[in-house]
C-alpha cells in the first residue's frame, strides 16, 4: 500500500466519524426538546385544574306560594223530572181523537186526546129536560100564590067588614055568618102559606137541576183531555178506539201517557252529616256532566232539614235549568259543594307536608348553603292537592317535594324546582 492510499484511508474514516457524531447530537436535540415540550405541556394541565365544589343528590323542591284555597265535595247523582205525572182520563170513555204520540212536546192547556162518552152526551140532554120542567113548576107555583093571595085578600076583606058592622050594629049579622067568614080568611091564609112553600120548593128544584146540569157538563168537559203543564209526552199507554177507564183512587191501571216537565230538572244530593252545615238556600254550584262534556250552573232550591238516621245525610235537591232540552233525566252529574275558603295563605302541595298530628307537620326547607332543615308547621284548610301552611314558613321558600324519608337534617342536595301538578 503506498502512501496516497493510506491518506485517503484515513479521510474517509474521519469522515464516518463526523457523520455518526452529528446524527447523535440530532438524536439528543430532540429528545431533549420532547422532554421540554412533555414537561410544559404537563405544567400547563396542572395550572388549569381547578377544584370542584362539594354537590349532593338531586332533590325536587316546591316554592311556597300564596294564594286561595276552597275545600270542595263532590257528590254524584242523576237528573230527575222536575215533575212527571200519569195523565188519567177522569171519565170513562173510548178515544175518539189523539193529538200526542212519543215525544211530543206540549204546552200547557194543550189538547192531548178527545173522548168519546154517549152516556154523558144523554145524561146532559136529561138535566136540561129537568130545568125546563122545573122553570115551568116554578112559574105554576108563582101563578098558584098569586090566586092564593087573591082568595086571601077576598076573604080578609070580607070577614074585615063583617066584624066591622058587628062592632057598630050589634046584631045585625048573625054571629054565624062572621064565624063563617072568619074560617074563610085564615083557610086562605093558609093557602097563601102553602103557595109560598110550594114556590121555594120549585125554586130549590131548578136550581137543584142547574147544578146537575153544570156537574155533567164539567164530567163532560173531561172527554177533551188536556196538558196540566208544559213538558214532553215520554210514554202513549193508550191509542186511538181504546177505551180509556176513569182513573180513581180503586182504579189507576190504564192512563193515557206520561208527561214529564224537563225544562226544568232537579238533581237530588244526598249531602253527608259534616257538610249540612255549609248547604244554604240559594247558593250557585257548579254541575258538571261528562256525558256533553259541559258544565250547568245549578242552584240549591230546598233541602229537608233533617238527617236520615239510616244513611246520615239529608235529601238536598239543585234546580238546574234546562231551557233546550240539552240535559236528558237519568243522565249523570256531579256537583262541587263549597265547604270552607281562605283567602290569600300559604300553601304548599300535601306531598310536602310530612303530617304528624292533628293540625301539625313537617317539612325539609333547603338553605342558602343547599343543606336541609326539618321544620315543624301548623296546618290548617287542607284540599285534595294542597294544604294550608300556617306558622313556621315564609313565602318563597323551598321546600322538598315528595317522601321525607330518604332525606337527613343538614344533607346537601341539589334543588331543582319542579311543578307540583305536572308531578302524579
Amino acid at each position: 500500500m503506498n502512501l496516497e492510499a493510506m491518506h485517503d484511508d484515513n479521510e474517509k474514516g474521519i469522515s464516518h466519524d463526523a457523520a455518526g457524531d452529528s446524527m447523535k447530537r440530532t438524536k439528543c436535540w430532540l429528545l431533549l426538546m420532547l422532554a421540554v415540550s412533555g414537561a410544559i405541556l404537563a405544567g400547563c394541565g396542572k395550572s388549569t385544574k381547578v377544584d370542584a365544589a362539594p354537590t349532593g343528590p338531586t332533590a325536587a323542591v316546591v316554592k311556597v306560594t300564596r294564594h286561595d284555597l276552597a275545600n270542595k265535595m263532590e257528590i254524584a247523582s242523576e237528573f230527575e223530572p222536575y215533575q212527571e205525572i200519569e195523565v188519567y182520563a177522569k171519565v170513562s170513555g173510548y178515544i175518539q181523537k189523539l193529538y200526542v204520540d212519543w215525544g211530543t212536546h206540549v204546552k200547557q192547556g194543550q189538547l192531548l186526546a178527545v173522548l168519546e162518552i154517549p152516556e154523558l152526551q144523554q145524561q146532559l140532554q136529561l138535566d136540561e129536560a129537568a130545568i125546563h120542567r122545573s122553570e115551568s113548576d116554578l112559574e105554576r107555583a108563582r101563578e098558584q100564590l098569586k090566586q092564593a093571595e087573591a082568595t086571601y085578600n077576598v076573604a080578609h076583606l070580607a070577614y074585615t067588614r063583617l066584624a066591622d058592622v058587628q062592632k057598630t050594629q050589634a046584631g045585625l049579622v048573625a054571629q054565624q055568618e062572621i064565624d063563617a067568614a072568619q074560617g074563610k080568611d085564615l083557610e086562605a091564609n093558609a093557602g097563601v102559606s102553602g103557595a109560598n112553600d110550594a114556590l121555594a120548593a120549585a125554586q130549590q128544584a131548578l136550581l137543584g137541576s142547574k147544578a146537575a146540569l153544570a156537574k155533567d157538563k164539567a164530567m163532560y168537559n173531561y172527554a177533551q183531555i188536556t196538558a196540566p203543564f208544559n213538558g214532553v209526552i215520554t210514554s202513549i199507554n193508550a191509542y186511538t178506539g181504546a177505551l180509556l177507564p176513569a182513573g180513581t183512587a180503586s182504579n189507576k191501571d190504564q192512563s193515557l201517557c206520561r208527561l214529564s216537565q224537563n225544562d226544568v230538572l232537579r238533581l237530588v244530593i244526598p249531602v253527608p252529616e259534616r257538610a249540612v252545615p255549609d248547604v244554604h238556600l240559594g247558593a250557585t254550584i257548579a254541575v258538571e256532566v261528562s256525558t256533553l262534556n259541559k258544565t250547568f250552573p245549578g242552584k240549591i232550591v230546598r233541602f229537608s232539614d233533617q238527617i236520615d238516621t239510616q244513611t246520615r245525610t239529608m235529601h238536598t235537591e239543585v234546580q238546574v235549568p234546562n231551557p233546550t232540552g240539552e240535559l236528558v233525566p237519568g243522565m249523570y252529574a256531579s256537583v262541587e259543594i263549597p265547604l270552607h275558603t281562605a283567602q290569600h295563605v300559604l300553601t304548599l302541595p300535601v306531598q310536602a307536608v310530612q303530617s304528624t298530628g292533628e293540625g301539625e307537620g313537617t317539612v325539609f326547607v333547603v338553605g342558602e348553603d343547599n343543606r336541609l332543615v326539618k321544620r315543624a308547621v301548623k296546618l290548617g284548610l287542607q284540599t285534595a292537592t294542597e294544604v294550608e301552611i300556617v306558622s313556621g314558613l315564609h313565602e318563597n321558600d323551598s321546600v322538598i317535594f315528595g317522601s321525607q324519608g330518604q332525606y337527613q337534617p343538614n344533607e346537601m342536595v341539589t334543588p331543582k324546582l319542579v311543578n307540583s301538578q305536572e308531578v302524579e
